[in-house]
């Protein structure tokens, strides 16, 4: 993503949230109690979708740790380095996950996924390019599309605390399936990517962590 592409996105944030809290009582017990979320953002390219196939089903601290031990091997995460990566495993890899990262690296790599023309693709488009390849579904797409790309209406109904964070945030009984999560959305639409913002931003907190950045 650009800088310009950020100061709009981050713009459109700032706007989004504003409307989100007057309008609606739960998000605002969120800003009011934890404060206004930072607009985190991760840079748009390989490395970033490496580390979100990483966090697939683990902790984001395991995930930035085994990120960073394969970094501290090849130096550069580029594709044609991650490729010449002997074993991944030794980094913590498992063996599906490191069929899934030299998928995504040959792919970028011999140019049948050129990466940069998705800034200006549609958020179908872009979901039907990643999920094309093994290891990549709807969760990575998404919120590479939220993250990356800047796309304000965004809705990661397959993430876990998205949907703990609903349950606690509207009170409600149970852990809201991707189905019923889906409809609890709607509410939120056209600006869904900020309300998972707030949401995540509360369940953090609560936690006392913090969002994550991509690992140097």
């Amino acid at each position: 993503m650009t800088s310009s592409g950020a100061s709009t996105a981050e713009h459109s944030f700032r706007e989004d949230l504003a409307a989100l809290v007057a309008s609606d009582e739960h998000l605002a017990a969120v800003v009011a109690e934890h404060g206004v979320p930072a607009f985190w953002a991760r840079p748009a390219g390989f490395p970033s979708l490496v580390l979100f196939v990483l966090e697939q089903q683990v902790s984001l601290a395991s995930a930035a740790a085994t990120y960073r031990s394969i970094l501290r091997r090849i130096d550069t995460m580029a594709p044609g380095s991650l490729l010449a990566h002997p074993d991944m495993r030794a980094d913590g890899v498992s063996r599906q996950k490191e069929r899934y990262l030299r998928a995504l690296a040959a792919a970028v790599d011999e140019g049948t996924l050129d990466l940069g023309s998705l800034t200006s693709a549609s958020d179908d488009e872009v979901r039907a390019r990643l999920m094309a390849l093994p290891g990549i579904g709807a969760w990575t797409a998404d919120v590479y599309l939220l993250s990356c790309l800047g796309r304000p209406d965004l809705w990661p109904v397959g993430d876990r605390a998205l949907q703990v964070a609903a349950a606690e945030t509207l009170g409600l009984a149970e852990v809201p399936t991707p189905v019923v999560l889906t409809e609890i959305g709607e509410r939120w639409r056209p600006r869904r990517s900020t309300a998972a913002r707030i949401l995540w931003h509360g369940y953090l907190r609560r936690r006392g962590r913090a969002e994550t950045h991509l690992p140097t």
